[in-house]
């Protein structure tokens, strides 16, 4: 069967589904659920999220000039969605769903101790793009439970089981299909099985 033509849109799935949390004092405490995020630059380090102005968190996270994206597991998926589609306008969503926090070192927001990954990220710049603005910024401090690391340093997010969104539904990650590079290094192996078998 062939493919046929939407109208444009986005259909770049799957997407991380993030709780973004910001807010200086308990007043302001908020989080809200974003897909619309990702990695811009690696040095330095530095991500985006885009949301609507009506949202009730844009504001306070314009003000704080700063946010923390708190990485979501599939035990953290009710909350996750929740936290997607109420307003922290008519109700303290954190305490609602049970998500108990420590306060960043330099952008003062919630970080989530259910999640197994904290990002601070201070805004460098926010682009009004339409819909949504992005507010682009550098990470600043990133926050990782200890169980994720093994003897070695080496870090395996995968552990902790975490979610991703897809076109209206929320997915874990499945079966590993391979690393990265593992597409060359299968190479690299073939051939020098290869020149074994011409030796011999």
């Amino acid at each position: 069967m062939g493919k046929i033509q939407w109208k444009p849109g986005n259909m770049i799935y799957p997407l991380p589904a993030v709780i973004v949390t910001c807010g200086e004092n308990e007043e302001e405490y908020n989080g809200l659920t974003v897909a619309w995020t990702g990695t811009i630059c690696t040095n330095p380090p530095m991500t985006y999220i885009s949301i609507r102005p009506s949202r009730h968190s844009y504001e306070i996270i314009k003000k704080q000039g700063g946010f923390v994206i708190n990485l979501t597991t599939e035990d953290m998926a009710f909350a996750t969605d929740y936290l997607g589609v109420r307003s922290g306008s008519k109700e303290d969503k954190l305490s609602k769903m049970n998500l108990d926090y420590d306060i960043g070192e330099i952008i003062k927001a919630p970080l989530l101790k259910k999640s197994p990954v904290c990002i601070e990220c201070r805004t460098t710049e926010i682009k009004e793009l339409g819909s949504h603005h992005m507010f682009m910024a550098e990470v600043v401090k990133v926050h990782v439970d200890e169980y994720l690391l093994d003897a070695n340093n080496k870090f395996h997010l995968e552990q902790s089981k975490p979610i991703v969104y897809s076109h209206g539904n929320y997915f874990g990650l499945g079966k590993h299909q391979g690393k990265f590079g593992y597409s060359v290094e299968k190479k690299k192996k073939k051939i020098k099985k290869d020149n074994r078998k011409r030796k011999q």
